[in-house]
């Protein structure tokens, strides 16, 4: 008789505690996914055609991450549907074609925590599910691939320093000691990160917490590396 490796239960005693919804107007995507979500072990909430479906069938009960597809048949806009899933506490991965790059765009703007492809493979669905559960940004190829190819989104033009700072701090440090790592001082490197937030506000990006922080710096190719052909934002 075969036994579980220590990975292998570990991975199922996580799966187990991911509450997990999925909003399509396709009912065999809505069926695939729920099956492969509950063969994995995790916590299959619902499946909904629509948002407001969603909200209705949800009841007050609690989701970690909706796999959202970005084009519902009912009218509704990607702005709306990902604002109104994020209203229920839950994370949002968008589920999308790959040649929509104006709604992946518009999807992550409005704060979804990464998109995957629907030629994806299950399982991979279902590992970046889990990872937007966890509360992580989403940092795969079909984001950059997004980003880079819509000529409409405008990345913060953030100084050497700036980009410093933020590549720290998002990164997880906290603000005092990526100061002191960079020799400067605690209401110096405030003043910078103050700044920051301004340049993502005047391009209609805004970045009010730390994670909001990390998802703008992933966008921009700040995290997980520094771009070295910046000039200097002191």
């Amino acid at each position: 008789m075969a036994h579980a490796t220590a990975d292998e239960t570990e991975s199922a005693t996580s799966a187990s505690s991911v509450r997990v919804a999925v909003v399509d107007d396709h009912e065999s995507v809505r069926l695939g996914l729920k099956a492969a979500f509950i063969d994995e072990g995790y916590e299959f909430v619902l499946a909904a055609a629509t948002v407001d479906e969603f909200v209705r069938e949800l009841a007050g009960r609690e989701v970690d991450v909706v796999v959202l597809d970005l084009s519902l048949g009912d009218g509704s806009t990607v702005t709306d549907n990902v604002k109104r899933v994020q209203a229920t506490g839950s994370a949002v991965l968008v589920h999308s074609i790959a040649d929509r790059v104006a709604s992946v765009r518009e999807a992550l703007a409005a704060g979804a925590a990464g998109v995957i492809p629907k030629s994806s493979a299950t399982k991979t669905v279902l590992a970046a599910a889990a990872t937007v559960a966890r509360g992580e940004v989403l940092n795969n190829l079909e984001w950059a691939t997004a980003i880079d190819a819509d000529r409409d989104f405008a990345k913060a033009q953030l100084g050497r320093r700036e980009r410093e700072i933020l590549h720290l701090y998002a990164s997880g440090l906290p603000l005092k000691l990526a100061a002191q790592q960079l020799g400067i001082g605690y209401s110096t490197a405030r003043e910078y990160l103050d700044r920051i937030r301004v340049k993502y506000v005047e391009v209609g990006r805004p970045a009010p917490t730390k994670v909001d922080l990390l998802r703008r710096a992933v966008e921009d190719g700040i995290l997980p590396g520094l771009d070295p052909d910046g000039g200097d934002g002191r």
